[in-house]
């Protein structure tokens, strides 16, 4: 399925020409806490750069490939806690930062918890401040905080017509297949995501006829594997959904959920979480258990900084390299 919302309002983001800050400036900014990670296409090879680099135009050169999609996770847009009173000045800090990019990708993901309790406010502050990325086109999966009322009416009257309020959908842009899944509304037991059997045929199919040497970017909220059982960190179903996968020679599965970069290859699959625009969680069984880690005010940019991923085909594997922003 083909999506292109460029007649919807809520994926037409207005264009600001007027806003162009330095570098410097830029990440001034992002240090008090904007994150999000810029994903490029060079010679077929999917490669993550930190933002602070796509910001620099003598590190945007042709040789590092055009920029494909930048991926932006929990907003959280209306929690005001001590982790941080405003999530809507980091947001805000992440997409004055991209719009200072000096070549955009021309698409924007994000990957779930866009709003805190799924009020209508929320909603409608999110989609302002995310109108104003310069960037054409939006595409979204709910996390379990946009959907706080079971059937996701919010969620889904703004951001539904793409999958025809199924949440899931799949599209295809420069040669790459995009697939959106959905798997905060069938929840296992210990609070494992869940895709659920109408969801995994139509991801069957949608795959069936596909050329193993297309590139596949997967995106959804909650980890496709599991990273921490006691917490609910990860997709009891997902194994299903990767043995569909298993046969394309490129994949990259995108989520968000637990506020921090974890990483992991597994064959031709290179599983990533993302870090929140809102504030950071802690790592796996440190604590009594997931929420809003509160840090002292000059540690928040160190939580809350960017990530470099380099994934090369041949062979397949991925290197970590997290940058602090101090």
């Amino acid at each position: 399925m083909s999506s292109n919302h460029s007649s919807d309002p809520a994926f037409n983001p207005a264009f600001n020409p007027a806003f162009n800050p330095s570098r410097r400036s830029a990440l001034k900014c992002l240090a008090f806490g904007g994150v999000g990670t810029v994903f490029v296409l060079s010679g077929g090879i999917l490669t993550p750069v930190e933002l602070a680099l796509a910001a620099d135009a003598k590190s945007s050169s042709t040789s590092a490939g055009v920029p494909l999609f930048l991926q932006i996770s929990d907003s959280h847009i209306g929690f005001n806690k001590e982790a941080n009173p405003d999530v809507a000045g980091t947001l805000k800090q992440t997409i004055d930062y991209v719009n200072a990019m000096p070549v955009k990708p021309a698409l924007t993901i994000h990957t779930g918890d866009i709003t805190h309790l799924s009020k209508p406010a929320e909603f409608d502050l999110a989609a302002q401040l995310m109108s104003g990325l310069n960037i054409t086109e939006l595409h979204t999966v709910p996390g379990e905080h946009d959907v706080t009322d079971g059937p996701g009416t919010e969620y889904f009257s703004r951001f539904g017509k793409a999958s025809d309020n199924k949440g899931y959908y799949s599209f295809d842009h420069n040669g790459v297949h995009f697939v959106a899944l959905v798997n905060v509304m069938h929840f296992k037991p210990n609070g494992l995501g869940g895709l659920g059997d109408e969801q995994l045929a139509w991801l069957e199919n949608d795959l069936k006829g596909r050329s193993s040497s297309t590139p596949i970017v997967v995106f959804a909220h909650m980890p496709m594997w599991t990273i921490y059982e006691p917490w609910g960190w990860g997709t009891g179903d997902a194994g299903q959904a990767m043995s569909y996968l298993k046969r394309f020679g490129s994949v990259t599965v995108l989520n968000g959920h637990i506020h921090q970069i974890v990483s992991k290859v597994e064959g031709n699959i290179t599983f990533h979480t993302a870090r929140s625009t809102a504030y950071p969680q802690p790592t796996a069984g440190n604590g009594p258990g997931p929420g809003p880690l509160t840090v002292a005010s000059d540690q928040l940019p160190r939580m809350l900084g960017v990530t470099s991923i380099k994934i090369v085909r041949h062979p397949l594997k991925a290197t970590l390299a997290d940058t602090t922003l101090v």
